[in-house]
């Protein structure tokens, strides 16, 4: 291995004690492609066990905690105690290839389609969707807002019992628990909405109720992380000065990770911090070191990567090259690093071992990765 590339390996300590082999997470990413009864499929099985060899942690593709909470098609379930033999069976798969296996977990909220959900599509508060088409959420009623959280907490008892090394919770990309912490989904004005404070009551109490699981049910170091999104493009909606006070408040919780989830590792604010940073070296500052920071978005190459860790953060998730080359990491390693593939021709899907409804959203999706018409990857 090229030596300049030895800080990609150097071994992550967390926060519980857990040593991790290097600094490379695989990102969760959605892939569509579980059992229609939400249970874990043969192909999702083979995809992850394809991957789980090089990166220290594999996140999953996140996985619903309540009924109403599916938020699309082809998406695993946490509901109750029958899902638990499959997704031991994840659990099991990434794990014999050398990676730590964190389960992702979430409530879709007002981005559920009702097809997915019986029609029965809820939110923070009553504000219709921007896409058109979209049904105008329910707002939640108090009791079914502490049933949701109990439910988190029940989903990690489940990751416990199915031999996951951890669980990520998804307050990102404007689902449920972003919905509760945002200025524009959330217009209440009980306990669980007001100022940017009162808005930090849901993910708040959801952290305590995975880590109240993890204290009762875990046997030995189990992880908690935390997903969230820096900034929104409404008006109102979350800027940067808000994501400070997440950021203070998650650095507080005893948690092993953070993971802010971007695009482009390299974007500027939008707005409540200037653009002579980018974000991730904002958040990263803020963090003071307190809890561990994991960034995302566009890193291709390891000289990018490289780039990115020079920003501070601990970890650099990476998702869509672990699809294009599921080797990215051992091919550093072996010092074969030129041969990494930056490409994907549409003969590529069986070999990469890519299941059909993510190969369809692949091709489907222009700008997704660039896609060679025919031939083998260069």
């Amino acid at each position: 291995m090229n030596s300049k590339y030895n800080p990609l390996f150097e071994q992550v300590t967390l926060p519980n004690g857990m040593i991790l082999k290097n600094k490379i997470m695989m990102a969760p990413m959605t892939h569509s492609s579980s059992n229609n009864n939400g249970t874990v499929s043969d192909a999702e099985l083979a995809y992850y066990a394809r991957r789980s060899g090089g990166a220290s942690v594999v996140v999953t593709a996140v996985t619903y905690v309540s009924d109403n909470g599916k938020g699309f098609p082809g998406q695993f379930s946490i509901t109750d105690d029958s899902f638990i033999p499959g997704l031991t069976k994840l659990a099991d798969t990434i794990k014999e290839q050398g990676a730590k296996a964190v389960l992702q977990i979430f409530h879709g909220g007002r981005l559920c389609p009702p097809d997915a959900v019986g029609g029965d599509v809820v939110s923070a508060s009553t504000i219709p969707s921007e896409k058109p088409g979209s049904p105008v959420p329910r707002e939640l009623e108090d009791a079914e807002i502490v049933s949701i959280i109990e439910d988190f907490g029940e989903a990690t008892r489940r990751a416990i019992e199915a031999g996951f090394d951890g669980v990520e919770i998804h307050g990102a990309n404007g689902y449920l628990i972003q919905q509760f912490f945002s200025p524009h989904s959330n217009r209440r004005e009980d306990r669980w909405g007001g100022d940017v404070q009162r808005r930090l009551s849901f993910p708040m109490a959801v952290i305590d109720s995975v880590q109240s699981a993890v204290q009762k049910h875990a046997k030995s170091p189990f992880i908690v992380g935390y997903r969230f999104s820096p900034e929104e493009p409404e008006t109102p909606g979350l800027t940067m000065e808000e994501s400070f006070v997440l950021m203070d408040a998650l650095a507080e919780k005893n948690l092993d990770y953070i993971h802010v989830s971007l695009l482009d590792f390299w974007s500027k604010p939008r707005r409540g911090a200037d653009d002579s940073k980018s974000r991730m070296e904002w958040l990263v500052e803020r963090a003071q070191g307190k809890v561990p920071v994991i960034g995302v978005g566009l890193i291709h190459t390891p000289d990018e990567a490289l780039a990115a860790l020079g920003t501070g953060i601990t970890m650099l998730a990476l998702g869509r090259e672990l699809i294009i080359e599921p080797d990215w990491v051992e091919k550093i390693e072996s010092g074969n690093e030129e041969h990494i593939a930056v490409h994907l021709s549409k003969e590529d899907q069986e070999r990469l071992v890519i299941p059909d409804p993510l190969w369809n959203m692949i091709l489907g999706v222009p700008g997704w990765f660039p896609v060679l018409e025919t031939g083998e990857s260069k």
